[in-house]
């Protein structure tokens, strides 16, 4: 009798352990898609259906709500190709280079004094206090800079103090790069900080008695070690400038349109031209996805030493 199970066993190539290692084998792939599927779904519903949705509405041309989407061409991207809108992307990376860079300029030795002059006790209530800010709605803080920014504001009631003339600052492009550069030099001084507090302090001793100044050991010696840190935190500071609605509509007034305010204006405001907004969403989404390659790739390099 056992002869004869032995035999059937062998026949079907199911012993236990092939049973055994076909189960731990399926748990291994279906283990993971179980704890990914509900952010899975998440994603899908919220953002791959809706991307696919509007690239599908950007080539329409024309299309207002109600209308039937029958796709026919790349007349919207064609028409991005105008003078006018060109001048509206191009002030968009203006604004975000430049709080890219001023965010870099003005974050870096501000993380750099946390992380290593700073006493030991005092950096976590200096990195909650750039992080306050966050903790206040972005319209409140735009206003803010409003009250500071116009004529009769705090900034030029302290000028006029001292003697000095006014800034003309509010509804021009220095406010929305002040604005822009506000609300996003916390998360530039937070990546900043993570990559100097691993900095090698052996190796800014080293610098110093081989006779460098501060300056050599900061370029060839600092730099190299948190530029995995530089690259995330410009990239991240671009990104977000790059989808600003609320500085650029609050402090740069009708004179500094830019991309996101474009798109606004094609789904809800008067032009009411959904294929057209599609198209410039869809030009939007592709520049983000450009620089979120850019920092994936380098933001996870091994840094130079």
């Amino acid at each position: 009798m056992s002869t004869e199970i032995t035999h059937s066993q062998s026949d079907s190539g199911n012993s236990p352990r092939d049973l055994q290692t076909l189960h731990k084998s399926k748990s291994n792939w279906l283990e993971p898609l179980l704890l990914l599927a509900p952010a899975g779904i998440w994603l899908l519903l919220l953002l791959v259906l809706p991307t696919l949705i509007i690239i599908e509405l950007s080539l329409v041309p024309g299309i207002r709500p109600g209308d039937v989407v029958n796709p026919s061409g790349f007349d919207n991207y064609i028409k991005i190709l105008d003078p006018l809108y060109l001048q509206v992307i191009w002030r968009s990376l203006f604004f975000a280079v430049g709080t890219t860079i001023i965010c870099l300029i003005c974050g870096l030795p501000i993380a750099y004094w946390i992380a290593v002059n700073a006493p030991p006790g005092w950096r976590n209530l200096l990195l909650l206090a750039f992080v306050l800010p966050l903790w206040t709605s972005s319209l409140l803080r735009s206003y803010a800079w409003i009250t500071i920014l116009r004529p009769t504001g705090l900034l030029n009631s302290l000028l006029a103090h001292f003697g000095l003339p006014s800034l003309q600052l509010l509804n021009r492009s220095p406010a929305v790069l002040i604005g822009m550069s506000y609300s996003l030099l916390p998360y530039m001084v937070l990546i900043l900080y993570a990559s100097l507090e691993k900095l090698d302090r052996r190796l800014l001793e080293a610098a110093a008695d081989l006779g460098a100044n501060r300056l050599q050991t900061f370029w060839r010696v600092t730099v190299p070690q948190i530029i995995t840190g530089i690259a995330a935190g410009s990239f991240l500071v671009f990104i977000s400038a790059m989808g600003d609605f609320i500085n650029p509509e609050l402090l740069g007034g009708a004179s500094s349109m830019t991309a996101a305010r474009l798109i606004y204006n094609q789904f809800l405001g008067a032009a009411q031209n959904w294929g057209f907004g599609s198209a410039l969403s869809s030009t939007l989404i592709l520049v983000v996805s450009i620089a979120i390659a850019l920092l994936i790739k380098f933001g996870e390099a091994a840094p130079k030493r």
